[in-house]
């Protein structure tokens, strides 16, 4: 089966195909960092992650790009608020953000490029669209003319005549613009304000503008995939591509992932409303990052999802039930030769369970990334290995090579999602009192290895093994990794 991608875009499930073959290039609509973010944010970070790793898991050279947006208004409010520097404001929740995307496990993007670190890409760009005769400055401010671009509305739906000044939050009543729905690419800063010397004078990116020079700096005019919420979907999403395309005749990107919002009791979560728990907190909890990764990715993305008060608590205890059954497999050893011809039925319906997990799950995965669907075959796996395990002393030799099987089959499954089963929910304590016993094996291995005490380094070595830990020799030394 095929990969199938809704694109917002079309409105209807598509076969992916790339734009060179074994090559994915994809963006996603990153953080704006003037707060910790909540778990709401966190669904689109996780989705936009899992989606890169089904890339890879399906053997795609995946460029994975997530922008920062480090100026902004409410930035600029925040500094206000606190009575520090908006740059002081960015660079905090930076850290911040990353540090707590680490905690969940998440791997961070290829590049995170940040708003300030292009200003004279931007201010170029804007330029060009001047040049073009789709974007007009008033007073220090520049603005995009819509009417001027014949295709927008194409991804939201939303008409320009249909828009009127005010009847959004997101559009904003000025009577200096040509058309309520022109929009801004660049604006002059207000005495006292961050900002940036232009040709316009004193000012600042839109927020619009700052994806388009980005995703095009790293990935090209025209790129695979670009991601987001779909509360981006109107005005962001749809703005980006109108000054893009208006600039290059060319198509910004050719699939629009966008996933649902996180509700709490009925009510989307918003920092407004004053009703989200964020990422740190819920960590300081005691939950396993890992059970947040599983409850976001419970439901499929682009439908909503509902945060009730026991969500995490059920999460957190079906991660428990697939790694006690990993924690049974791991008993029986590494994965060893199995010899089809000589099996019990018993025997061959394990096998053929492992079998039917991996053509479930990439079933599901390639109906339009079906994390659901995909948790379903996980869990379809374990109970019948749990049932095939309830009498562990009967168990053969063959019977043992085919948990060996199921063990690697449900291990690899989660990682496609980003569950790691092979850590523990640690404490840090724990975290450094394990690795300071292997840095002194390793230690120890090599000294084995300068006296050329062969069998003793490879014991240590195939101990580590059973132990789902691998060692690798690099140049720069023996590092170790969790299998």
């Amino acid at each position: 089966m095929p990969l199938m991608i809704f694109n917002t875009l079309t409105k209807r499930k598509e076969e992916f195909k790339p734009l060179v073959e074994g090559q994915v290039k994809m963006y996603n609509c990153g953080p704006t960092v003037y707060d910790y973010f909540h778990i709401g944010n966190a669904r689109n970070f996780i989705t936009a992650e899992t989606i890169c790793r089904y890339l890879e898991y399906k053997g795609y050279k995946v460029t994975f790009i997530q922008n920062v947006t480090d100026v902004e208004d409410k930035i600029i409010n925040k500094a206000k608020e606190l009575g520090i520097k908006p740059s002081d404001v960015a660079e905090k929740f930076t850290k911040v953000y990353f540090k707590d995307l680490s905690r969940l496990g998440t791997r961070t993007p290829d590049i995170s490029p940040k708003a300030t670190e292009h200003i004279n890409d931007i201010i170029q760009f804007v330029q060009k669209l001047i040049e073009k005769g789709v974007a007009y400055e008033v007073d220090g401010d520049v603005y995009f003319e819509v009417a001027k671009f014949k295709d927008y509305g194409k991804l939201s739906g939303q008409k320009v005549e249909d828009t009127e000044a005010g009847a959004s939050q997101r559009v904003a009543v000025d009577e200096r613009k040509r058309h309520p729905a022109d929009f801004t690419l660049w604006k002059k800063s207000e005495p006292g304000e961050i900002g940036w010397q232009s040709p316009w004078g004193l000012g600042r990116p839109g927020w619009h503008i700052e994806c388009s020079v980005m995703s095009s700096k790293y990935l090209g005019e025209t790129f695979d995939i670009h991601l987001g919420g779909n509360d981006l979907i109107f005005p962001h999403h749809e703005n980006e591509i109108a000054q893009s395309e208006a600039l290059t005749g060319k198509i910004l990107a050719r699939y629009w992932i966008h996933n649902g919002m996180l509700q709490l009791t009925g009510a989307k979560m918003s920092k407004s409303l004053g009703n989200i728990k964020t990422i740190r907190e819920i960590l300081l909890d005691d939950y396993d990052p890992n059970a947040i990764r599983f409850y976001l990715l419970s439901a499929h993305y682009r439908g909503p999802l509902e945060l009730k008060h026991d969500s995490l608590d059920e999460a957190q205890s079906a991660i428990q039930r697939i790694r006690n059954c990993v924690d049974v497999l791991r008993r029986f050893g590494i994965q060893k030769e199995i010899l089809t011809n000589s099996l019990s039925e018993s025997e061959k319906e394990m096998n053929h369970a492992v079998d039917d997990a991996y053509r479930k799950f990439e079933e599901s995965m390639d109906d339009d990334f079906n994390t659901s669907g995909a948790i379903g075959a996980i869990f379809e796996l374990v109970a019948a290995a749990n049932k095939f395990t309830t009498q562990p002393e009967k168990i053969s030799e063959q019977g043992k090579a085919i948990l060996g099987r199921v063990h690697s089959a449900i291990i690899k499954l989660c990682q496609a999602l980003g569950i790691n089963l092979t850590q523990e929910n640690l404490s840090s304590s724990d975290k450094v009192l394990v690795e300071g016993l292997l840095k002194l094996l390793i230690q120890l291995r090599q000294n084995t290895r300068q006296k050329k005490d062969w069998a003793m380094a490879d014991m240590i070595r195939d101990g580590l093994a059973e132990l789902n830990i691998k060692l690798e020799d690099t140049k720069e030394g023996t590092i170790w990794k969790i299998e």
